[in-house]
């Protein structure tokens, strides 16, 4: 692209002067001398001196700017014409030639008038005037074709000149016309897809999905049109190629000129630098296009990541409100439904920050520019929910510990309550006999049988076993329990004693004790005359004790 641009622009081209061109006063036919000079040829032309001089210098110098420098730099030669004219129209040429050719000269040959007096001014003419040419090459004065061909190659003169080069004005001029449109076309093309370049390395890249799309879809459509361009300029190179070796394609006798062969090498090298610059421009096209692209799957992932980020925080202070352990086995139950619930509720978020934690992945793991700012974002996904994969446990091992005290604690009070109505239950004139008391001695045995299945472990073992979810709530509910546990086990204590001492020997009738009113959870309790002796003493010990909970209920153990 480079050196394309930086080319020096040629000061004129075919069609600027095609008119002057296809007046055919001068012809660059393609031949060459013997050491590979270039010839111009100053063929039969009536109005030569009523040329421009404007016209004259700039066909001459267009002509002078056709072969390569290392042609131009042999020296041209001039063939010039006049067989048919007189020797004042050869003095014009050669004057003229002499003003304002721009190449450098070798040789000037000149086919002198045919008619015999033409001829001997020309002789005479040529020898009077020669310093008046101020040419510092030779000027060779030939009679006729067959002595020009002593000098120059037929092979390299058109057939005007008696050689075999074919020669077509008309061709060269659309030759020439073509291979100038071809570089310009080049040249143009290859600004364009500079400027483009230099437009997407100037581009800032945009900050949400919507421009990135936009941005991405506008340079796609500016890439296929200028992709569209560079297939039109190769195809037309392809075809002006063809074009130039289409008499060596028709005929296997011809051969190419050496300015064809020029021409056919321009071309080729214009193609070249074509090719190059496409595959630099696909280079640089590719790099941009991924960075768009990975730009669009950035603005992606930042999108997700902020609507995933709001669910899981929605989540995790929903979370945080679950701060209730219940009061009761109904209350923990149901928090454990409204656990299971959020964690249900949960799953979708979960799942959409885990997948986008993994496509960031995906992303840093396929050389993502944005590696740095994809990461951390990875990272605080897969922190969150492990945060509420933890959380939900423990939230989960908290409520099974509620569970399990509350069931104990609810045990525990059924079987003081059973415990008091199977003391209550107990008749009196039954208990007094021998058999009778053995009888209820075996009920209390097998009961208290129980208690291992149904009471609390000791105080100690249980604060150890729920210390982590005792509030002072259940602090006191439990110590209520234990008070009562207590209680009750002591009322069988005492019952065991009088039990015994009557089955040993029946001193005095034993009367049962008296159940609190709300202890029978099936019947109302018997009415009962409280007797003398210690199980009057036991009823009042357990009344006192009951009270003197429930004042302390809220103690602290």
């Amino acid at each position: 692209t480079d050196e394309i641009m930086q080319q020096e622009i040629r000061p004129l081209v075919a069609v600027d002067i095609i008119e002057q061109l296809h007046r055919q006063f001068a012809i660059l036919s393609g031949g060459r001398g013997k050491d590979g000079a270039p010839i111009i040829t100053f063929p039969e032309f009536a109005g030569f001196s009523d040329i421009p001089d404007e016209d004259f210098l700039n066909v001459v110098t267009y002509l002078t700017s056709i072969p390569s420098l290392e042609a131009a730099s042999i020296g041209f030669i001039i063939i010039i014409d006049r067989r048919r004219d007189k020797w004042s129209a050869v003095k014009a040429s050669l004057t003229r030639i002499a003003g304002a050719f721009p190449g450098n000269l070798q040789l000037v040959f000149v086919l002198r008038p045919s008619r015999f007096i033409q001829r001997t001014i020309a002789d005479i003419g040529i020898k009077l005037y020669r310093d008046d040419f101020k040419m510092k090459v030779p000027i060779i004065m030939l009679n006729s074709v067959s002595d020009l061909h002593g000098y120059i190659d037929k092979s390299q003169l058109t057939r005007e000149l008696g050689g075999t080069l074919e020669y077509g004005h008309s061709q060269w001029i659309h030759h020439r016309t073509a291979i100038e449109n071809f570089a310009m076309t080049v040249k143009t093309t290859a600004q364009m897809l500079q400027t483009f370049g230099t437009d997407l390395a100037e581009t800032e890249l945009p900050n949400d999905v919507q421009c990135t799309e936009e941005l991405l879809s506008a340079h796609t459509d500016h890439h296929s049109k200028l992709k569209d361009e560079l297939k039109l300029a190769v195809k037309q190179g392809a075809t002006l190629l063809t074009c130039i070796r289409e008499p060596v394609t028709r005929s296997a006798n011809s051969k190419l000129s050496p300015d064809e062969l020029e021409n056919v090498a321009t071309v080729e090298r214009l193609l070249a630098q074509l090719d190059e610059t496409e595959k630099a421009f696909d280079q640089f096209w590719t790099k941009h296009h991924l960075k768009l692209e990975q730009c669009l799957q950035l603005r992606h992932f930042e999108h997700n990541f902020r609507e995933v980020k709001l669910a899981l925080d929605n989540l995790m202070e929903a979370q945080a409100g679950f701060a209730d352990i219940g009061d009761s086995v109904t209350r923990v139950e149901h928090l454990l439904r409204e656990q299971k619930q959020l964690e249900e509720k949960g799953q979708e978020p979960l799942e959409k920050a885990q997948s986008l934690a993994l496509h960031g992945e995906q992303l840093i793991q396929n050389n993502h520019y944005a590696v740095d700012s994809i990461r951390p974002k990875c990272v605080e996904l897969r922190r969150i929910c492990d945060d509420f994969t933890n959380e939900t446990k423990k939230k989960y091992d908290i409520l099974g510990k509620s569970l399990e005290l509350h069931k104990q604690l609810d045990k525990a009070s059924q079987w003081c309550e059973a415990g008091i109505y199977l003391l209550a239950s107990q008749a009196v004139d039954k208990c007094q006999s021998q058999e009778g008391a053995e009888t209820a001695l075996v009920e209390i045995e097998k009961f208290l049988v129980t208690a291992k299945e149904h009471q609390l472990s000791s105080p100690k073992e249980f604060y150890n076993q729920f210390d982590m979810i005792l509030t002072p709530e259940i602090k006191a509910n439990a110590q209520r329990i234990l008070q009562k546990l207590e209680d009750v086990q002591e009322m069988f204590d005492k019952r065991q004693v009088s039990l015994k001492k009557l089955a040993a020997k029946q001193t005095r009738p034993v009367q049962p004790v008296a159940p609190h009113p709300e202890s029978s959870p099936k019947r109302a309790s018997p009415k009962i005359t409280r007797p003398a002796g210690v199980e009057n003493t036991s009823y009042h010990y357990y009344v006192r004790r009951r009270g003197l909970a429930a004042q302390n209920g809220n103690r602290a153990l």
